[in-house]
């Protein structure tokens, strides 16, 4: 079943890879388990798994990893309290490290008329030491699922990728950052390769052959510059891009430099995409450090979009500015002051898996 395509040409592919607003199948989630992610915080961030269950639910299945059987019934018994239908559930058991299912999940491509998955060979960001059970998830959907498994190789290695890294629209332009991939010292998931060789990779897998590149992320970012807290697309020509207008904060002149980039940018057929700014939430500490609390780390769904929300004025603005950009379904915040503990929020924890065309 499995496809070992280490000699395969860019153009021998036929991938692309769909973008998030595309019709869904399923979303993949993992149980929330590591105390580690979330200290003091487990049952809590349970809860907002419910209600995220309770809204993507209505649109889709959900495909939820469990370590075992008794916490299958755990998470059954937290779902049912909090409201949320168990019916588009399907509990798949696979012991997992962590759940983050954008990093660790499948990443689903289309071939034709099908779907496959590509494994970028997960290493908890280049920083952590426990990766290897997560690392196996696209190999445990690809079984469960019967679809064909694309090992992303360059130079003869794995070639190690997240999809909270990159941003597509779908029609063949990718955004991602220098920070999280072209750092020759913080973080190095490929050590080696250069801009080129990223661009290759993107182009061979995910069936993007514009790249491009800003600088950075916002502080706090543990992963080092991921593209899912700074901009995203929410169709094939507009962009959202966040903006901090507290020239005093950390992250004012590295989101400036964004913005300065992006007047550059240009999409596929070579046309200047439509850029909307998204706010900031004033800074969220814990423990000392500052946490990634970003708007930009929106979800989605086939039945909504759901935002995270900060207790913070601009909740409003950003929820209202999301609002007129998605006129095909509701858009809804969900409480993340709790789950940005875990240095990420809804998109860290959710991926796709599109419907067969």
């Amino acid at each position: 079943m499995n496809e070992n395509l280490r000699e395969t040409t860019t153009a021998d592919l036929g991938v692309r890879m769909p973008a998030e607003w595309e019709k869904h199948e399923a979303t993949w989630l993992g149980w929330p388990h590591n105390p580690e992610d979330w200290p003091d915080k487990l049952d809590t961030i349970r809860w907002v798994y419910g209600e995220m269950i309770r809204r993507i639910g209505l649109g889709e299945k959900i495909r939820l990893l469990v370590r075992h059987s008794s916490e299958e019934k755990l998470a059954r018994r937290m779902l049912s309290r909090a409201g949320a239908s168990l019916r588009p559930v399907e509990f798949v058991h696979h012991p997992t490290d962590r759940g983050w299912m954008r990093d660790s999940g499948p990443l689903f491509v289309r071939r034709g008329r099908k779907t496959a998955i590509v494994h970028f060979h997960f290493n908890a960001w280049a920083k952590y030491d426990n990766w290897r059970k997560d690392r196996r998830v696209p190999e445990v959907a690809a079984r469960l699922l019967r679809k064909p498994l694309l090992r992303a190789e360059c130079r003869g290695r794995p070639f190690v990728l997240e999809g909270g890294g990159i941003e597509v629209n779908g029609r063949g332009t990718l955004i991602t950052t220098e920070e999280c991939y072209l750092d020759p010292k913080v973080q190095v998931r490929n050590p080696g390769l250069e801009r080129a060789d990223y661009d290759a990779m993107f182009r061979k897998y995910l069936g993007t052959p514009n790249v491009l590149w800003l600088a950075a992320g916002p502080a706090g970012d543990d992963t080092h510059g991921h593209i899912d807290d700074i901009c995203r697309f929410t169709n094939p020509r507009t962009l959202v891009l966040i903006r901090e207008t507290n020239s005093r904060d950390a992250n004012f002149r590295p989101l400036a430099e964004n913005w300065e980039r992006v007047s550059d940018f240009r999409l596929e057929d070579g046309s200047k995409p439509e850029v909307v700014p998204l706010p900031m939430p004033s800074p969220i500490f814990f423990d000392g450090y500052r946490l990634p609390a970003s708007y930009a780390n929106f979800y989605i769904a086939n039945a909504a979009v759901l935002v995270p929300t900060f207790n913070d004025p601009n909740d409003r603005v950003a929820l209202g500015t999301l609002g007129e950009l998605f006129r095909d379904r509701p858009v809804i915040g969900i409480h993340a002051v709790d789950l940005v503990l875990g240095f990420g929020t809804l998109h860290c924890l959710t991926q796709q898996q599109p419907a067969a065309s």
